[in-house]
């Protein structure tokens, strides 16, 4: 079976890279499971004081692979195991990103991008809504930005994904700017860092335990919907939805 996960450790930093270029790093149930399983390895390791990441192809993620899509729970529980992961997870991004991406950047503990990405949250343009992905991102991002973003579905640049939260940083060169953080954690203790992700998550474990169930529900519902039917046929047919006047 292809790998879709690739992965390289430097200095005790391991790199995560979605490799599914052929359909631009959807987000598909083996997608999926394949993070989650490489998630749980450098949970475990010892040697392992951070996780990267990141994407081949030009696109870090397009949202959820429509013909192979994830059980809402599974995407839940992936986006929890990036919150609690007891390693800083560091997103590094020189592509586009589209909705369930972005739910992967906001599990991130830190997200840095290049001048060239894009982002947006196209979930209403096929008739369904950022249900389970609202889980890491409304406690992380500031909300009128979201309310603009969510329901309009425009893209948007580095800039603008700093301003709202959804990004640490934006550069040129993003290995530069993700170089002085890489640094940092590989000089503290990892029980510290452990401890201190403790600190920081908590708010965003709350919402899980809150709302996972309803928001799971939720988007179950959405994509059964026959809205949503018409969205993805749209979409994979390269058309206008019925809906658009």
């Amino acid at each position: 079976m292809t790998t879709i996960i690739g992965r390289s450790r430097t200095r005790g930093v391991e790199t995560l890279s979605l490799d599914a270029t052929g359909t631009r790093n959807a987000l598909s149930a083996r997608l999926v499971a394949g993070l989650a399983d490489a998630l749980a390895e450098c949970g475990k390791d010892p040697d392992v004081r951070a996780v990267v990441l990141t994407h081949t192809g030009n696109t870090f993620s397009a949202g959820a692979d429509l013909r192979e899509p994830p059980h809402p729970d599974a995407l839940v529980a992936l986006l929890r195991q990036l919150v609690e992961l007891p390693k800083p997870v560091l997103a590094r991004v020189t592509g586009h990103v589209r909705a369930g991406g972005l739910g992967l950047l906001a599990a991130c503990d830190l997200a840095f991008a290049g001048s060239t990405a894009t982002f947006a949250f196209t979930e209403v343009r096929i008739g369904v809504a950022p249900a389970v992905i609202s889980l890491p991102l409304l406690p992380r991002t500031d909300p009128r930005a979201l309310a603009r973003y969510y329901l309009t579905g425009e893209r948007f640049g580095p800039e603008e994904a700093v301003r709202t939260g959804l990004l640490t940083a934006a550069a040129a060169d993003v290995d530069e700017a993700l170089a002085p953080a890489l640094e940092g954690l590989r000089r503290s203790a990892p029980e510290a860092l452990a401890e201190t992700k403790r600190l920081l998550t908590a708010r965003v474990l709350e919402t899980f335990d809150r709302d996972a169930a309803d928001l799971t529900a939720l988007s179950a519902r959405l994509f059964a919907s026959d809205q949503a039917r018409e969205g993805m046929t749209a979409f994979l047919e390269k058309r206008d939805p019925a809906w658009v006047v």
